[in-house]
């Protein structure tokens, strides 16, 4: 059976399921998305995603015609259409058709499409052996021109970092501020260690702010591990004991190269190998229940 597609509630086959060419999502960008993962039957963290797609809409004014509830709802049920249990949701709203202006009001209704899926981003070896990364020059946009806690569909400033990775044989590219300030990757945000002390970005460089990474900090507070949220550059890198990035797709996976310097001693840390671990088991653990919702329903 063919994957079912939710696009403004009704269901579609994956190969039949189409959007307007005269949406201002694929024209301009102009909408906001989230990447969501159920483990076995349960939607993690599908309340914080939630929250952060209804102010992401908030703050670019798009009234999304359902509410918080009705869409939890739909994300439960796209996935038990699918019958998954282990899967990526990817939550799409976009300001909706309109003409070929850029005008917003001249599209009267947003869209909301929801696809459910398998995803594997990574081969099960890049979590036992590590990854590689480099240093794009593509600079990170500006949170003062465009706020990265907005999730918004215009990607292109993280696909160009991630054609510099690609080009240079890496599975993913640092991205620093206009002042040489580590900001994140392409896709994930990153961790160093240093003498047992956690460091990553402060979110006043402009990075998205994720929910794995709230997670991760989350795990370090019960671990008493310190996690400070500072300025970090290029060389805090270099000189960093372990380093590991974090994202819903992602999940957490170890760094062991950046730019031809190996990280510690070039394999996995203690520190990032207790974290990942810890951070499966949340996520078989806790979560919001697919089919024992729908039971319950009934």
């Amino acid at each position: 059976m063919s994957i079912q597609v939710y696009i403004d509630g009704q269901y579609y086959p994956k190969q039949e399921a189409k959007v307007s060419v005269f949406d201002h999502g694929l024209l301009y960008g102009d909408g906001i998305f989230e990447g969501i993962r159920a483990y076995s039957g349960r939607v993690f963290r599908l309340d914080e995603h939630l929250e952060r797609l209804y102010l992401s809409a908030r703050s670019i004014l798009i009234d999304i015609p359902l509410s918080i509830d009705e869409m939890r709802e739909a994300v439960l049920e796209t996935l038990r259409r699918n019958n998954l249990r282990d899967a990526y949701i990817r939550l799409v709203v976009t300001r909706g058709a309109g003409d070929l202006g850029l005008d917003p009001r001249k599209c009267p209704k947003p869209a909301i499409i929801i696809i459910t899926d398998e995803i594997k981003l990574y081969p099960k070896e890049t979590y036992e052996t590590g990854m590689k990364l480099m240093i794009a020059s593509t600079r990170k946009n500006s949170p003062d021109a465009l706020s990265p806690r907005i999730k918004s569909l215009n990607y292109l400033n993280n696909i160009l970092g991630k054609l510099e990775a690609i080009h240079a044989g890496c599975a993913e590219a640092v991205m620093l501020d206009r002042h040489g300030y580590i900001t994140e990757c392409t896709s994930e945000n990153i961790f160093l260690i240093k003498k047992g002390v956690l460091f990553t970005p402060t979110a006043v460089v402009g990075i998205l702010e994720g929910i794995t990474r709230s997670v991760v900090m989350e795990l370090c507070e019960k671990q008493n591990l310190q996690v400070n949220m500072s300025f970090l550059t290029a060389h805090d890198l270099y000189v960093a004991d372990e380093c590991f990035v974090t994202g819903t797709g992602a999940e957490l996976i170890p760094v062991v190269e950046l730019c031809g310097r190996k990280i510690g001693d070039g394999t996995p840390g203690p520190v990032t190998k207790k974290l990942l671990e810890s951070f499966r088991n949340l996520t078989q653990s806790e979560g919001t229940e697919i089919y024992h919702t729908a039971a319950r329903a009934e």
